[in-house]
């Protein structure tokens, strides 16, 4: 069973609370499954361990409530999140470096995050990459959608424009790694 660090289920729960406020947060805390809401309720440690299911669900769950039940929504969320941890002082790491300076080093930092699988970055070219997920327990396509959310902001916090964010393979769907394409100018 993989898991991720609390900080990214932390940074969803925070969006359901900033833009859908007392209300919303009731209505999502009340659709979570026991186990989500038990962790969620217990307060989540933002560098401790946190079991995916718990991650898709908090996602899942969101897409379900606040965007059209299609997991779109999870590539917001990623992009959220990516802006939402993203400490002060790397901001400047960001503005200094590449997108692809950037993505290499996230392809270096996967196990910081996560206890599963391995990102690698695939086909890096001027102003293009493809970031490839490979052997991560319980694929799932909010996952993937969140990893392609935060990738675009990731351009866009490095002082590029997205052209293209896009997801060319999923091992749920049978393929042997999931794919994410981007592009900036």
């Amino acid at each position: 069973m993989a898991n991720c660090k609390g900080i990214a289920v932390i940074a969803r729960l925070k969006w359901v609370q900033r833009v859908h406020g007392d209300p919303g947060w009731a209505r999502f805390k009340d659709a979570l499954a026991d186990e989500t809401r038990e962790a969620v309720e217990r307060h989540i440690l933002p560098h401790g361990w946190v079991p995916m299911r718990t991650f898709i669900d908090v996602n899942v769950t969101a897409d379900r409530l606040f965007g059209g039940g299609d997991l779109r929504l999870c590539k917001e969320l990623g992009a959220w999140a990516a802006q939402e941890n993203l400490p002060k002082v790397f901001r400047l790491f960001y503005r200094l470096g590449t997108p692809t300076f950037v993505f290499e080093r996230a392809a270096k930092l996967w196990s910081a995050h996560y206890d599963s699988g391995r990102l690698e970055l695939a086909s890096p070219a001027a102003q293009r990459a493809h970031l490839s997920l490979y052997d991560f327990d319980e694929p799932h396509r909010a996952h993937c959608l969140s990893v392609l959310g935060w990738a675009a902001k990731s351009i866009e916090l490095s002082g590029a424009r997205v052209v293209q964010a896009d997801e060319l393979k999923c091992r749920t769907r049978g393929e042997a790694c999931c794919e994410l394409a981007v592009a900036w100018a």
